[in-house]
């Protein structure tokens, strides 16, 4: 005879997958059609509007967990490329150049993520603060955190002059991100490789030449 502690997890599994399709469904939405309808979302995750809000308060609740579990997927990615390029340096410009192609090209390969952020930037009065904070700490700030991080790490190595690796990492995005992003729109508007490559050399230039340490300094390997 089979107890109810031996039961399958089957019924829970499947609650998990229906909450999973629901955010996926509602991130192709929202990115798609803006602040759309639950309708449409429940058509998207093939569940019905009874079944999203088994899962979800409301609409709002709905769109705070797509953006956030967005935010924490481009995050990673992210994070996972400072490792592969800055954890083992072999030619600083080079290693700091292919980390901004890759972040540039996050935009492409989260594309859903980033219409919701254009839905953000265009309409953050209609979603609650809460919400806009949540995603900032889990996406933006964590990943800029990493960074600073990374870049004081290599500053303990003599690699680079840094007084404060937090304000270093805003600089480093601000030079090699945030042009890419404002005229591209967030990923919408494809920008030329040629111009992309441009701005991006440009910027990381730039901010070695503002944290290059002087001639002389000790460097470890």
């Amino acid at each position: 005879m089979t107890s109810q502690n031996d039961a399958p997890a089957h019924p829970r599994r499947g609650w998990a997958d229906k909450r999973q399709a629901i955010i996926r469904g509602a991130r192709t939405v929202f990115g798609r059609d803006g602040y759309a309808g639950i309708d449409a979302i429940a058509t998207e995750a093939g569940v019905s509007t009874r079944t999203i809000y088994n899962h979800f308060q409301d609409k709002e609740q709905l769109f705070s967990c797509a953006i956030q579990e967005s935010a924490v997927q481009v995050r990673d990615a992210l994070v996972e490329q400072m490792s592969r390029h800055l954890d083992t340096v072999t030619d600083l410009e080079a290693d700091l150049l292919a980390l901004a192609h890759a972040w540039v090209a996050s935009m492409a390969q989260f594309p859903d993520h980033f219409a919701l952020v254009r839905l953000m930037t265009a309409e953050a009065n209609r979603f609650p603060a809460e919400a806009l904070d949540a995603w900032q700490e889990l996406g933006p700030r964590a990943a800029r955190a990493a960074l600073a991080h990374h870049l004081g790490l290599l500053a303990g190595r003599g690699l680079l002059e840094i007084g404060d690796p937090d304000r270093a990492a805003r600089h480093f995005h601000l030079l090699v991100f945030a042009e890419v992003t404002e005229r591209s729109h967030h990923g919408a508007v494809p920008l030329d490789e040629a111009v992309i490559t441009e701005i991006i050399t440009a910027g990381v230039r730039t901010f070695l030449r503002g944290h290059i340490p002087p001639p002389g300094a000790g460097r470890q390997q």
